[in-house]
């Protein structure tokens, strides 16, 4: 069973760089208090860990 991390996103994309909201968009984020479930790989960490500003964990599984 492949481990997964939900994340839910706290932050808004208004005023920000670009970059920052096409990560956003990569994770599947793209409207305040969303949540998603995705699998935990380091490139989805990384994502993650370049946007902890706008993003919270909030489980992780497996």
């Amino acid at each position: 069973m492949a481990k997964t991390i939900v994340i839910k996103q706290v932050g808004s994309p208004i005023r920000r760089p670009a970059e920052q909201r096409a990560t956003l968009i990569g994770l599947g984020l793209n409207k305040m208090h969303r949540v998603r479930e995705l699998e935990d790989t380091p490139s989805v960490r990384g994502m993650i860990n370049k946007i902890p500003h706008m993003v919270e964990i909030l489980e992780e599984k497996g």
